[in-house]
């Protein structure tokens, strides 16, 4: 399954680096910190992979890596979420002007069937400890385990996310990897609700709407 997923993501990248256009001009992608930190990685994890050899962590790691990059490179500039799900998703985007929170972003209601915006960055899908997600929650806990936490599914600038329910085993899928999974206490200035009420009591609206 972790073969068949490299050489899908390998096939998407080669797809549309034949029709994308790249979108560099104009951009300082050196001042950006999803490219530095991307950049960064990448430079790491392919040290590693000469130090230590080749291993299908690595080589899924370094695939996803260049997808990010390719995002950052040839992509809009901010994130985009797409709700396919059945029900109504949380995702992370800029704070308002008005906002007074300290974190980096703000959490808000996107419906089903609706897509952020093309003008607003979507930063990621807040994910609460009942939502079960393909890659992130087996789909039988071991025995005795505990409930994960709340998550925060961080995409980069240029990421057009979308959200769907796989029909057998009721998980969320996305249609691309994620540049990074947050949990509370995690070195992130992103608000990570333990619970409803929480989520909640910050006063979260809906986000706003391509239409």
């Amino acid at each position: 399954m972790k073969l068949f997923k490299i050489v899908l993501i390998v096939l998407f990248f080669l797809v549309n680096l034949g029709f994308a256009q790249p979108s560099l001009a104009g951009k300082k992608l050196t001042e950006n910190p999803d490219y530095i930190e991307v950049t960064q990685t990448l430079d790491s994890v392919l040290k590693q992979q000469q130090e230590e050899g080749i291993t299908p962590e690595n080589v899924q790691k370094i695939a996803d890596l260049r997808f990010q990059k390719y995002i950052l490179e040839t992509g809009k500039k901010g994130g985009q979420c797409r709700n396919e799900t059945d029900k109504t998703l949380v995702v992370y985007g800029r704070k308002s002007k008005k906002s007074k929170s300290t974190f980096d972003n703000s959490l808000y209601f996107l419906p089903s069937g609706q897509e952020t915006d093309n003008d607003w960055d979507c930063d990621g899908v807040y994910l609460p400890t009942d939502v079960k997600v393909a890659g992130i929650d087996p789909l039988e806990p071991a025995e005795g385990q505990e409930p994960r936490g709340a998550l925060a599914y961080k995409i980069v600038d240029g990421t057009r996310l979308v959200a769907t329910t796989n029909p057998e085993t009721s998980q969320i899928e996305f249609n691309v990897p994620p540049a990074k999974v947050f949990q509370a206490g995690d070195e992130t200035n992103w608000f990570i609700p333990d619970t409803l009420q929480a989520l909640l009591d910050q006063g979260t609206t809906n986000a706003p709407i391509d239409d």
